[in-house]
């Protein structure tokens, strides 16, 4: 079942194209690594599909045209996470995380039972509970980002659309939101996950779009996508490429013709 879909999809910003004509689709299941470097669309393409910058073409959620969608229909399809970790409101960690359900009910209306215990989940699940009634805005950098990811989690939407999401998170909180995830595409749900870390997108995704200046240049399995030649034509870096523990294992090691850079040690690609 097809959940996202986008057709020749243009973005201009301030006068300057860029995304070009992406197509994709996005199914039930998957959890879609978003690559590429600085600057090369990918939050763009998020907020395109969102609808918060203008574009052209067509982008379709759920089997539905997004542009016909009221704001609360879009967001009953599917969860944003931004970038942005800012937290204005000293509300407690709970509350924030019970906005996700707005969505789902009427404006004021007390939250329901099943509220309650998707709530208690999606906080159960970022390991923020323990806090839930300090104020939001006292937390450190990395406990805002989780309780942000339980937030959108909350929303419990067929499709989680993040930004970036492992940034600021340790190594521990890093591992277990990519396990959340996919434990959500293993649901029968979607993600698409914008990652500048390479080894998780391999170790977790299963699939990988690459984009670069504005377009698609490579979309497919993690293994199809990141190869020595890729990596050093879009990156501009030499990686190791290995295995360990049965899983794909991508560690870029220096830009290309530096003095440091190794081979790839007989690992295949």
């Amino acid at each position: 079942m097809t959940l996202l879909s986008g057709s020749d999809l243009h973005v201009s910003l301030g006068g300057k194209e860029v995304l070009h004509g992406l197509t994709f689709e996005v199914a039930a299941g998957e959890f879609v690594g978003l690559i590429g470097p600085n600057g090369a669309g990918k939050s763009t393409l998020l907020r395109a599909i969102l609808g918060l910058v203008p574009s052209q073409g067509r982008v379709a959620i759920g089997g539905g045209d997004s542009t016909t969608m009221s704001a609360m229909e879009r967001a009953r399809h599917l969860a944003y996470l931004p970038q942005e970790r800012e937290i204005a409101w000293p509300v407690s960690v709970e509350m924030l995380v019970s906005l996700g359900r707005a969505p789902h009910r009427p404006a004021f209306a007390a939250l329901t039972h099943e509220d309650k215990v998707i709530i208690e989940q999606a906080m159960r699940r970022m390991e923020v509970e323990a806090f839930r009634d300090r104020p939001a805005t006292q937390l450190s950098g990395g406990e805002k980002a989780r309780v942000l990811i339980a937030r959108a989690l909350a929303q419990d939407a067929p499709l989680l659309l993040a930004d970036e999401p492992a940034a600021g998170l340790d190594p521990s909180h890093q591992i277990a939101l990519m396990r959340t995830f996919s434990g959500l595409a293993g649901e029968g749900r979607a993600v698409i996950a914008s990652m500048h870390d390479l080894g998780l997108a391999a170790r977790w995704c299963t699939r990988l779009i690459l984009i670069d200046k504005g377009m698609i240049v490579m979309d497919g399995p993690p293994r199809q996508v990141l190869t020595q030649e890729v990596l050093r034509g879009v990156y501009g870096v030499e990686t190791y490429l290995g295995e360990a523990q049965g899983a794909f294992v991508v560690q870029p090691l220096d830009v290309v013709g530096g003095a440091s850079a190794v081979p790839n040690d007989g690992a295949s690609a």
